[in-house]
C-alpha cells in the first residue's frame, strides 16, 4: 500500500507541475491619455499577449550612428540570448513602440534568418556584424498565408523594432552600432 500511495503522489505532482502558468492571463491596466498628455482613466483588460517580454529578460541600450558618427537613435532593448528566449522572441508581444526593441545577441558572427512566427505586429530587422556595423535591413510585415518567410542577414546581433522604425529615423546599412548593457 505505501508503494502505491509514494506512485500516485508522483502522478499527481508532475501532472501539477506540467498544469503550472497554463490557462491563466494577467489583466493589464492602461492608462488612457488626454490631448493635454494627463492620464484622464484606466482601463482594465484581460489579454493573452503582453505589452512587453517581461521582467525575465535583461535590457541593453543600443545606439546607432551613422556612417559620420552622429547619433541616430537610442533603443531601448529586450535582449534574447538564450535558444528558448530567442525562438520566442516578440511573439508573445501585443506591440512595440518607436525606441523599443528586442536585440537578439548570438555567440559569433554567422548568416542568420529569422521568420514573423506568430506576430502581432510588423517589424524591421538590423541585422549587425561582431565590429557593430549594420549588414542588412529587412522590413518584414505580418504573414498573410501559412508559408513563413526567411529574413536573411550575416550577423552576431539582430535588433528587431516596429515596421518602418528605420526609414522614420533615417538607420541604415553601413551605420554603426554600439550596445550599453
Amino acid at each position: 500500500m505505501p508503494r502505491r500511495a509514494i506512485h500516485l503522489l508522483l502522478v499527481c505532482l508532475v501532472a501539477l507541475a506540467g498544469c503550472s502558468g497554463m490557462g491563466t492571463t494577467a489583466p493589464t491596466t492602461t492608462p488612457t491619455a488626454t490631448d493635454s498628455g494627463s492620464a484622464e482613466t484606466a482601463t482594465t483588460t484581460a489579454t493573452a499577449t503582453v505589452s512587453t517580454p517581461g521582467s525575465n529578460y535583461d535590457t541593453a541600450t543600443v545606439v546607432v550612428s551613422d556612417e559620420n558618427g552622429t547619433q541616430l537613435v537610442t533603443v531601448d532593448a529586450w535582449v534574447a540570448d538564450s535558444f528558448s528566449k530567442q525562438y520566442t522572441g516578440l511573439s508573445d508581444t501585443s506591440t512595440l513602440d518607436d525606441g523599443q526593441g528586442m536585440l537578439f545577441v548570438f555567440d559569433g558572427e554567422d548568416d542568420r534568418a529569422f521568420v514573423m512566427r506568430d506576430m502581432a505586429f510588423p517589424l524591421d530587422m538590423i541585422f549587425i556584424d561582431a565590429e557593430g556595423t549594420i549588414t542588412t535591413i529587412h522590413h518584414a510585415p505580418l504573414e498573410s498565408d501559412g508559408d513563413l518567410t526567411r529574413y536573411r542577414g550575416q550577423a552576431k546581433y539582430v535588433l528587431e523594432v516596429p515596421m518602418g522604425y528605420t526609414n522614420r529615423t533615417g538607420i541604415d546599412v553601413g551605420d554603426q552600432v554600439r550596445i550599453e548593457e
